[in-house]
């Protein structure tokens, strides 16, 4: 994997834009680290690939929406494709923030990362 060092932190090149359309997600292994990116409505995410919960694979989980609020007896769905649901309990992130929605005290850690020209570089 390329790596590339911008004054302390170091940049690793993951994928090519190609590789990542709307919807998709890929696993990669970044210096000894499991991450699952993810191309979120047009923005790639990094997230590690660590449920804050129990430790499960998170990355492997269902991507899909969630319920949001709404009147008693009613369910509204929506956010399809932002939210990750953990493989193990079901346990549900915003893949946009890496926000838990059942515990605000736990989120996922998100990796920065910027894409140039044909290449996906993720921060760490």
């Amino acid at each position: 994997m390329e790596s590339v060092g911008t004054g302390g932190a170091v940049e690793y090149v993951v994928a090519s834009p190609d590789e990542l359309p709307v919807g998709a997600r890929k696993l990669v292994e970044v210096a000894g680290r499991s991450l699952g990116l993810f191309n979120v409505q047009g923005e790639i995410v990094a997230v590690l690939n660590v449920c804050q919960h129990e430790l499960a694979p998170v990355c492997r989980g269902r991507v899909g929406g969630t319920t949001l609020p709404s009147l008693p007896g009613e369910f509204c769905w929506g956010r399809e494709g932002e939210i990750l649901a953990c493989p193990w309990h079901g346990w549900e992130f915003d893949l946009l923030t890496g926000q838990a929605l059942a515990d605000p005290r736990r989120r996922l850690r998100r990796y920065p990362v910027r894409v140039e020209g044909d290449r996906v570089l993720v921060t760490l």
